[in-house]
């Protein structure tokens, strides 16, 4: 197998191995919102529709403060994972918790001002509408906290992973969301503000389900007041700004489209946008989940300066995440007459026909989406400062307002759908247009997209991958490094230190980490770097969670003759470093 097939099956396998459970989490949030617009629609009236259309705004600004902290401190802390910088990533992690829950009480407490002193009316005019949307920020500004700490709880279980644990808060938010708008709205007849408080009920059982392995003490990233830095607070805005900001301005955006809507035409036009965007919602998940794994793996990658790695991560997002959403996309289209039957029942009302087109058109605008979502992941990561704002302001905002601004006068609803799917266009444009001008010339390929750094990580030329399953396998490396250390002018030594080191720790895996469970397709992916001087010898597996350093600790005082392999191998090592990344064993020696 080559180098690069063995790399790739490697990032795919620990890729879908970690999506299901970043799809889950937005599909929890677009399971709430189904839920809350079914109870809306049903049970209070298209008033409340348009509180949840309205509501929009919010919505993003809190999603994009979320994204901001949780990508920031999930890169950063991916980078001191990859140095092996264990008091990083708890300062990373104390310093978030701690910023997540200031600002996100502030938001609330200001959410409270605003409803109590009808701040809003300056945008809703109709009086029956200003009274529904402000009962509905009154029911939500309780959860606020919780929404925007339990994110943050979810994103490091992931790196820690805990994916039982986030499964179950999952389920358990939809539930409790579920529960409590059959109480507040159906039993008790509290209209918006049930509908608001419903939510924020739910939004706190998801957040204690997960903080809750917090105060376990069985965690690896441990929160400490004593870790929290201002300075540390400012480094995860500054690293994860560019991530929120196309959730930033799609609160602008909104506001705009809101006030395009209504003044060209009316009302019911924002019931049928939230209705479709309801919908829509529940297909988001598998783009943006796969873009936080892609985060996740990037931020390793960087720290571990693995150019293969990043290089693979961003083709593995686009290849599997393209031929996803184009399934889903059409999957959606052939179901938009049933999904708008949720909300509106009559086919001859307006609405009806406004929200069928849209889940007709909208989707489109998807799979271009997947493009943009990848790129600007990728530009966020390697800190492409023009890059990583100008594709978010584009996307989120300009090139749909532009759009509309055109089309809604002269076609309604259909104006505005049609001008999504064209920001889609724009936005591929800029990303082709941009690695034209920083690579100067022309790009045929997805690697020519990316303008990698030629000095960013090890050369094709300057590496080996293996992948080993079983004992007959571990017997034929040391050829192979040799050969490898031979050709790249390394000293007879130090190869046969790096062949001795990786027989004897891939044996160790196999004879014992394939032995201790019975996982059914157990593997070992090495690598072999020659970087300067230096030479890397890097090991992956899928076993249980095994630290050869701590063992090494726990025998210094038996047999001297005892684990002999293992202090042979540290002994002639230069530098030793192992971690546990997103469930996998990471073993790097350095000679």
């Amino acid at each position: 197998m080559t180098n690069s097939s063995v790399h790739s099956k490697l990032l795919s396998r620990m890729f879908f191995r970690l999506l299901p459970y970043q799809v889950l989490m937005l599909v929890i949030n677009a399971a709430n919102c189904i839920v809350d617009s079914i109870f809306a629609s049903n049970f209070i009236g298209k008033t409340a529709m348009t509180s949840i259309g309205f509501y929009a705004p919010m919505d993003h600004f809190l999603f994009a403060l979320s994204i901001m902290l949780v990508s920031g401190s999930q890169l950063l802390i991916g980078r001191a994972l990859g140095r092996n910088d264990l008091e990083e990533v708890r300062t990373c992690f104390s310093s978030d918790l701690a910023a997540a829950f200031c600002v996100s009480v502030v938001t609330s407490l200001a959410m409270v001002l605003a409803a109590a002193t009808n701040a809003f009316g300056v945008i809703v005019k109709k009086p029956e509408e200003l009274a529904s949307f402000n009962s509905y920020l009154l029911g939500q500004a309780p959860g606020i906290p919780a929404l925007v700490l339990g994110q943050q709880f979810f994103a490091f279980l992931s790196l820690e992973n805990k994916t039982k644990r986030t499964m179950a808060a999952g389920i358990c938010c939809v539930a409790v969301n579920t529960v409590m708008d059959v109480l507040f709205v159906y039993a008790a007849n509290l209209g918006t503000f049930g509908l608001g408080l419903g939510s924020a009920v739910a939004v706190w059982a998801f957040c204690l389900v997960n903080a809750s392995y917090y105060f376990t003490g069985k965690s690896e990233i441990k929160f400490s007041l004593r870790s929290f830095r201002m300075k540390k607070c400012l480094d995860i805005v500054q690293m994860g700004y560019p991530g929120a900001i196309s959730r930033f301005v799609e609160m602008f955006r909104c506001f705009i489209v809101n006030l395009l809507i209504l003044r060209y035409v009316g009302s019911g036009g924002l019931s049928a946008f939230a209705a479709s965007n309801s919908v829509m919602a529940i297909f988001w998940p598998v783009p943006f989940g796969m873009m936080a794994v892609t985060r996740m793996m990037l931020g390793i990658s960087i720290g571990e300066e693995d150019r293969s790695s990043l290089v693979g991560t961003c083709r593995v997002f686009m290849r599997n995440c393209m031929v996803f959403q184009l399934c889903l996309t059409a999957l959606l289209v052939l179901l938009a007459r049933p999904f708008t039957l949720l909300f509106f029942r009559d086919p001859a009302d307006e609405v009806y026909q406004m929200t069928l087109m849209g889940l007709r058109i909208l989707p489109l605008c998807m799979p271009l989406a997947v493009i943009s979502l990848n790129f600007a992941c990728y530009a966020q990561a390697m800190e492409k400062k023009f890059l990583s704002v100008a594709l978010p302001v584009l996307d989120g905002m300009v090139g749909v307002v532009c759009c509309s601004l055109v089309l809604i006068p002269a076609m309604k609803m259909t104006g505005l759908y049609i001008a999504n799917v064209i920001n889609g266009v724009l936005c591929f444009l800029l990303i082709f247009f941009h690695a034209w001008a920083a690579g100067k010339k022309i790009p045929r390929s997805a690697e020519d997209l990316l303008v990698v750094p030629d000095s960013f990580g090890a050369a094709p030329e300057d590496r080996m991958d293996l992948e080993i399953q079983s004992m007959p396998e571990v017997m034929e490396i040391s050829a192979r490094v040799m050969d490898f250390c031979a050709e790249r002018g390394v000293d007879s030594r130090r190869a046969s230190h790096a062949s001795l080191a990786l027989e004897e720790m891939a044996g160790n895996i196999v004879s014992h980490g394939f032995a201790a469970d019975h996982k059914k397709h157990h593997y070992i992916m090495i690598r072999v770097i020659r970087k300067g001087d230096d030479l890397i010898l890097r090991l992956r597996d899928n076993c249980a969670a095994f630290d050869p350093l701590e063992r090494a600790k726990m025998i210094r005082q038996e047999d001297p003759v005892s684990n002999i392999g293992l202090r042979i191998v540290l002994g002639i090592s230069r530098d030793v470093r192992y971690q546990n990344l997103l469930g996998t064993n990471v073993l790097t020696l350095r000679l």
